[in-house]
């Protein structure tokens, strides 16, 4: 027996979600099926909203509500400090740890040769830009310690080297609480690379 239609139709759109597969999504939908039609209605509005109410910030392409965004209108920021992350949800979890006080610069992705996504399409004509116009003097590249962060990173130094401006990366290693054996090898190497002087 087949479902109805309009349960497959809703299965089929969230099996489209990234880690989503057909089980979960099934799982999803008869979750909702059991809640209100208010809730229903309120989460319809909430996904029809969601592209008309956010918008992309002109200054760091991070996604907001505002253009400027809140971080890039906030005068009390270091303006001549820009960390570079791949999307908006690393520079939010960046902004929750409270311990940075430049200004971002979203990339919108990584460069993935098997995906063929090419430094053409990622925001770095924007990047050099602001670069400049702004004044920087240091760039922060907080990017994934993935074989496509590496290549991003890489591929900035690269670029900017002739900028003559200071370029850091994120210290990576263990975290706290992590067993050796079950450390990756990039993770140990920079653990070593990165260790401190006590």
């Amino acid at each position: 027996m087949k479902f109805p239609l309009a349960i497959q139709n809703l299965i089929d759109q969230f099996s489209r979600l990234p880690s989503v597969g057909p089980k979960t999504a099934q799982r999803y939908v008869f979750y909702l099926l059991r809640q209100p039609a208010e809730e229903l209605q309120k989460l319809a509005q909430f996904i029809a909203e969601l592209k008309e109410k956010t918008i992309t910030c002109s200054r760091c392409l991070s996604l907001a509500e505002s253009n400027p965004c809140p971080i890039c209108a906030d005068k009390k920021r270091q303006a001549d400090i820009i960390c570079i992350v791949a999307n908006t949800q690393d520079m939010l979890t960046l902004e929750a740890t409270r311990q940075y006080n430049g200004l971002y610069h979203v990339l919108g992705g990584l460069i993935n040769t098997i995906e063929e996504v090419k430094p053409e399409q990622l925001n770095i004509k924007q990047l050099i830009n602001r670069i400049e116009k702004d004044g920087i003097k240091e760039i922060i590249l907080a990017l994934n310690p993935t074989v496509e962060g590496e290549t991003t990173a890489m591929y900035l130094v690269k670029l900017l080297k002739p900028y003559k401006i200071k370029i850091t990366k994120l210290a990576r290693g263990l975290p706290s609480g992590a067993d050796l054996e079950y450390a990756d090898e990039i993770t140990l190497a920079n653990a070593l690379k990165y260790r401190n002087e006590l």
